[in-house]
């Protein structure tokens, strides 16, 4: 019942944002359930087709405890596209800073028993433009990245350390971004080798351009789709081996074939949680502007805020 009545507030919050706007609003699936079955439903409902070599976007997980998307939950979808999953080297040390080791993370958390695994950035970086970027002018992806056709983007949705929450535009930029793409936007554009130092808002810009460098690149969706998974919604990433223990429920699963809209409803959820429930998320978002990536996204061109919900699991 409690979900029922979030999921009405948050459909009538879409109504009233979208009066008297001119930009067109996207369409964003939701789901309470959080199983296999339920991914490959929310997966059709987005009427988004895989084609030709399909890369499937995850975080392996910093070990020894990190959130990640699980191989259980994950592996009916990623074999009904026949995908490769696809990650790049960190740039800030930890088990999967070098790509012997990362490969190793990737089996022992059991990507690789499920499907295909690569390191994009194993052979180095592939450099993509940013159009209409006011903090960069380039974005630092794996060599391997032009070699997919498709791109699936499942984000376990959570708080972030330093971006305040981690969703789909996240995934597309610093997940998809080479060591040296992670430095070049973490450092807003200043260093390639250092990821630390720079300003919050050149780094929040900097997420969003990143994340429109991939999406032009991908045909703003003809080529790429997004699905992101609310559970075990800690304040820390995927990337923190040890991370906070959430203080909210799991939410759901939503998807769309634009991801700020995706990432921007995932926000509206947990801020109509009551009673208390994922106050130290909203902190830890707030605390490091994290909305300020969707309001740069939106004003770059990369989606739109604007949206419609609609509940496919009823």
């Amino acid at each position: 019942m409690k979900k029922k009545i979030i999921f009405v507030f948050i459909a009538f919050v879409c109504i009233l944002c979208s009066f008297g706007q001119n930009q067109k609003s996207s369409i964003v699936y939701f789901t309470s359930e959080i199983s296999p079955e339920a991914l490959i439903k929310i997966y059709n409902a987005l009427g988004w087709k895989a084609e030709g070599k399909v890369a499937v976007k995850l975080s392996t997980g910093e070990p020894p405890a990190s959130n990640y998307l699980r191989p259980e939950l994950i592996a009916d979808l990623v074999k009904l596209v026949n995908g490769t999953i696809v990650e790049c080297n960190t740039a800030y040390g930890g088990s999967r800073s070098e790509t012997r080791m990362h490969y190793q993370v990737a089996k022992d958390h059991g990507f690789t028993a499920i499907a295909p695994f690569e390191i994009q950035d194993e052979k180095g970086s592939f450099t993509l433009a940013v159009n209409g970027g006011e903090v960069l002018k380039e974005n630092y992806v794996g060599a391997s990245f032009p070699d997919y056709d498709s791109y699936l983007v499942l984000s376990h949705f959570k708080g972030h350390a330093m971006a305040g929450f981690g969703g789909a535009i996240k995934n597309i930029s610093i997940g998809l971004g080479s060591s040296t793409g992670k430095s070049w936007i973490h450092s807003g554009g200043k260093s390639k080798t250092n990821p630390w130092g720079g300003s919050q808002k050149d780094f929040t810009e900097s997420m969003a351009e990143a994340g429109k460098s991939v999406s032009d690149y991908l045909g703003e969706g003809k080529r790429i789709t997004y699905i992101n998974v609310m559970n075990r919604l800690s304040v820390d990433c995927d990337c923190d081996g040890n991370p906070a223990e959430p203080d909210m429920h799991d939410v759901g699963i939503l998807a769309s074939n634009d991801p700020v809209a995706l990432d921007q409803a995932c926000i509206d959820f947990i801020y109509a949680q009551k009673d208390g429930d994922g106050a130290s998320l909203v902190k830890r978002i707030e605390s490091r502007d994290g909305l300020h990536t969707l309001e740069h996204a939106e004003k770059i061109g990369l989606g739109s805020r604007k949206y419609k919900l609609v509940n496919i699991g009823e």
